[in-house]
C-alpha cells in the first residue's frame, strides 16, 4: 500500500518556502508591489523560466555548487511566480503544485513507497514508462507521441520522439542503422544544395539533424548536452583566436597560420588563403 504524503514528508520545516511565497505575494500586491512583477503573465515569464533552467544546467556543467544554489533558487522562484499567477485566476496554488509532484513520485515508485519489487534501474525505467502510458491512456491521449511537447527545444523533442518511436518498436537494432541513415541524409542534402529553392535544403538538413539525434540516442548521449559542451568549447576557441590575433587583422583569415585556431579550441596550421 502506498504511503500518504504526510508519511513521506513527515513534519518538514516549511519556513523557507513560506518566506518565498510571502515575498511573491508582496511583489504581486496591487498597491505595494513591484511594477515589473505586476505587469507579467504566464507568457512573459515562460522565457525567464527556460533561461533559469539553462543556468542551472550551466552551473552543474561547471561544477560550481555555490552558483548552483543561487540558480536553483532562481528556478524555484519561477515555480512560485507561475503558481501565484495561477492562484490569482483561482486555478491552483503552490501547495497544489507540491501535492501533485509528491503524488506522482510516490505513485510511480511503488517499490519505494509500497510493496512492489523491481530488480534494477532498467526494470524501473520500463515500469516508469508503462505507468506513463497508462496515465496518458487514462487522460484520453492516444498514441505514443501524444504528450511530447511541441514547443520544447528541437533537439530535446527529436530525442523524445525517437525514444517513443523506439518504445513502440520502430527503431534500428543498433547504432549502425542511424549511422547509415546519416550518410543517406547527407547525400540527399548534397542534392538539395543544388536547388535555388531553400525549402528542400531546410527539409533535408532537418532530416539530417533528426538522424544525428537518433544516433546520439543509440550511443547513450544527450544531444542537447553534447551541443552545449561543443558550444562552450567553440566559444573558448574563438576567444583564444581573437586574443591571439592582432587588432589590426580585420578577418581571422588574415592572421598568420600560427595564430589560427579551430573552433574546438586547439591550434591548427593552415595554408594562407
Amino acid at each position: 500500500m502506498l504511503l500518504t504524503l504526510r508519511e513521506v514528508l513527515g513534519e518538514a520545516n516549511s519556513r523557507g518556502t513560506e518566506k518565498l511565497l510571502a515575498i511573491m505575494d508582496r511583489l504581486r500586491d496591487p498597491q505595494r508591489g513591484c511594477p515589473w512583477d505586476l505587469k507579467q503573465d504566464f507568457g512573459s515569464i515562460a522565457p525567464h523560466t527556460l533561461e533559469e533552467a539553462y543556468e542551472v544546467a550551466d552551473a552543474i556543467e561547471r561544477g560550481d555548487l555555490p552558483a548552483l544554489r543561487d540558480e536553483l533558487g532562481d528556478l524555484l522562484f519561477q515555480v512560485a511566480f507561475h503558481a501565484r499567477l495561477a492562484s490569482e485566476q483561482s486555478c491552483l496554488h503552490f501547495d497544489d503544485v507540491v501535492e501533485a509532484i509528491c503524488d506522482k513520485l510516490t505513485r510511480r515508485h511503488p517499490h519505494v513507497f509500497g510493496d512492489a519489487v523491481v530488480t534494477d534501474a532498467e526494470e524501473q525505467t520500463r515500469v516508469w514508462e508503462r505507468m506513463k502510458r497508462e496515465e496518458r491512456a487514462a487522460r484520453g491521449e492516444a498514441g505514443a507521441l501524444a504528450d511530447v511537447p511541441p514547443r520544447c527545444r528541437a533537439l530535446t523533442r527529436a530525442q523524445k520522439l525517437g525514444a517513443r518511436a523506439a518504445a513502440a518498436g520502430f527503431d534500428w537494432p543498433d547504432a549502425a542503422g542511424p549511422r547509415a541513415k546519416i550518410d543517406e541524409e547527407l547525400a540527399e542534402l548534397d542534392r538539395a544544395m543544388g536547388s535555388p529553392d531553400p525549402g528542400p535544403r531546410e527539409a533535408e538538413l532537418g532530416d539530417l539533424l533528426f538522424s544525428v539525434v537518433n544516433l546520439a540516442r543509440h550511443l547513450d548521449i544527450n544531444p542537447e548536452m553534447a551541443l552545449r559542451r561543443a558550444n562552450a568549447t567553440g566559444s573558448r576557441g574563438a576567444i583564444a583566436m581573437l586574443n591571439a590575433s592582432s587588432p589590426a587583422w580585420v578577418r581571422p583569415q588574415a592572421a598568420p597560420p600560427a595564430a589560427r585556431w579551430t573552433v574546438c579550441g586547439r591550434p591548427q596550421r593552415l595554408e594562407n588563403p
